[in-house]
């Protein structure tokens, strides 16, 4: 699924140790934060103009890999805009 960055290790392990208590707002707080992780998560649908060639080579990729090529596009847009990858224009 997905990997947790360094913060939320570091609030996990202190959650297994024990560290946080619940407060009367716990149930409130919660309810928050989850309905904050589903807007992030959420997908929308977006329309993009390719070439032919490149759609071709992204599904070849994906035959290859075994990943869709509609996830490879995401993965490659989500790696870009987290600064994991550069793109030269």
């Amino acid at each position: 699924m997905n990997k947790l960055d360094k913060f939320e290790k570091q609030i996990e392990e202190e959650l297994e140790r024990d560290e946080w208590k619940r407060t009367k707002d716990y149930n409130r707080l919660e309810k928050a934060l989850r309905k904050g992780a589903e807007s992030i998560l959420k997908k929308k649908p977006v329309s993009i103009r390719l070439s032919e060639r490149d759609i071709m080579l992204l599904k070849r990729k994906s035959l290859e890999t075994g990943v869709p090529y509609q996830t490879l596009i995401a993965t490659l847009v989500r790696q870009y805009v987290e600064g994991k990858i550069k793109i030269e224009l």
